[in-house]
């Protein structure tokens, strides 16, 4: 509590008076025997390991801090970092790029692998999230949990945007991080038997379908299937027995979904850049896209990678056939037993209307003159009904305005009894008042 740090100061102050006074007579090499160097003093260090280019290259403008590293932190193992995209940095990050980080006494070059969890494991990510952590697993020296740091992409002072890259802290050190990617293993039908199909080009050898049986597969069209076992003669390897949940084409195409683990870069490079000449930056490792805009060269195009329209046959399905057996156990309205004859009447009617419409029809003086004065009649009714609808519309109007007008001086009278009831029962409550 405060009262116990109050009396620890105190008595700390104590000795630290005893101390000067005890130690003020004694010379200064003996002294700091006893006590060690004071703050403020002047010491001479010896480091040995130094490269010569420290010296022939120093800046005095750029003074030196000295610290000191634990026993355990000199070592260089993998690490597993919570890390976000700076929110001011104007591009994500991408796994298998260089970044320069700073951690404690240290900045180094590493190579980071992104990842997240998702499902009982480290999913892999090709770039980071854009507003949220993610993980990620570098090889880098071995710094406590917790431990705050910074990314850079470059050191360069004439960098455009904001240099900061990404911040973080360390999760944890191990050598035995796992971080997975999705795989799809694909194949296609040799063989259809029923439900049950011979599958080729997913495996390479029996020893590999042995691992995979049991999984699950699926077609293209949705069709789930299992894994059953090899088959070893007169087919090529890898060919393996699965059954599925329906009849299954040789033109459907069979995969399985799996997960690949992920190799980490084991890459550090520690900045030097005291090491270097005044004026003369640090350049680490560069990514293909600098090394290609520094020599002027453009990336390789691959025409198998544009895109084209997909054109696809129409499907032609066959006809429904019902087996007799179940056609004799069906309700009468659903069996098909005028299947034939509706299509060909449908048929019929369909090339009579075709022969209808692709007939020029002649009409004869007196049929000519009965459908002109058809057309007449059917003229003068229409315009009687369009000129009474306008006259129903019209009247329909005046009675809605003489309907809100009787609602409004309804409304008004109500609001005046209303009035007046209220005005008599404040005078009685008066009057009652004024008795009492």
């Amino acid at each position: 509590n405060a009262e116990y740090m109050g009396t620890l100061g105190k008595e700390l102050d104590a000795q630290k008076q005893l101390n000067l006074t005890y130690f003020a007579s004694l010379p200064d090499d003996q002294r700091a025997l006893y006590e060690g160097f004071r703050q403020g003093l002047y010491v001479r260090i010896v480091i040995s390991g130094v490269p010569s280019e420290l010296i022939e290259h120093f800046d005095p403008k750029r003074p030196l801090v000295l610290g000191g590293l634990q026993p355990s932190e000199s070592v260089k193992t993998l690490m597993k970092v919570r890390i976000k995209r700076h929110r001011w940095h104007s591009r994500i990050l991408k796994s298998g790029d260089p970044l320069v980080v700073s951690l404690g006494w240290r900045r180094f070059q590493t190579i980071p692998t992104f990842a997240i969890w998702n499902g009982g494991r480290d999913r892999f990510l090709k770039y980071t999230p854009e507003h949220m952590h993610c993980d990620a697993v570098f090889y880098a020296p071995a710094a406590p949990p917790n431990s705050g740091f910074c990314a850079f992409k470059t050191l360069s002072g004439d960098a455009p945007g904001f240099r900061v890259a990404a911040t973080g802290t360390v999760l944890e050190l191990n050598e035995s991080f796992r971080v997975q990617k999705k795989l799809k293993l694909t194949g296609v039908p040799v063989k259809i038997l029923r439900k049950t199909a011979f599958i080729k080009d997913m495996f390479n050898s029996p020893l590999e379908v042995a691992r995979f049986e049991g999984a699950q597969i699926r077609t293209v069209s949705g069709i789930r299937g299992q894994i059953k076992k090899a088959v070893t003669h007169g087919y090529p390897a890898g060919t393996f027995r699965a059954t599925f949940e329906d009849r299954i084409l040789l033109r459907d195409i069979v995969f399985v979904r799996t997960w690949h683990g992920v190799a980490f870069e084991r890459y550090c490079n520690h900045v030097t850049d005291l090491l270097q000449p005044r004026g003369t930056p640090w350049s680490g490792m560069r990514t293909i896209g600098a090394i290609r805009a520094a020599q002027g060269v453009l990336a390789p195009h691959n025409p198998d990678s544009n895109y084209t329209p997909v054109v696809r046959p129409p499907r032609v399905f066959n006809p429904l056939v019902v087996p007799k057996s179940l056609q004799a156990r069906l309700p009468f309205t659903s069996k098909p037993k005028n299947a034939v004859a509706k299509n060909a009447q449908r048929k019929s009617a369909k090339k009579a209307q075709r022969i209808e419409d692709g007939t020029a029809v002649v009409l004869e003086p007196e049929a000519k003159r009965a459908q002109e004065l058809l057309t007449q009649l059917n003229t003068l009714k229409n315009a009687k009904a369009k000129k009474r609808r306008a006259a129903q519309r019209e009247s329909q109007a005046k009675y809605r305005a003489a309907k809100a007008k009787e609602e409004a001086a309804l409304l008004e009278r109500r609001k005046a009894r209303s009035r007046d009831h209220h005005r008599k029962t404040s005078k009685t409550e008066a009057a009652r008042a004024r008795k009492e």
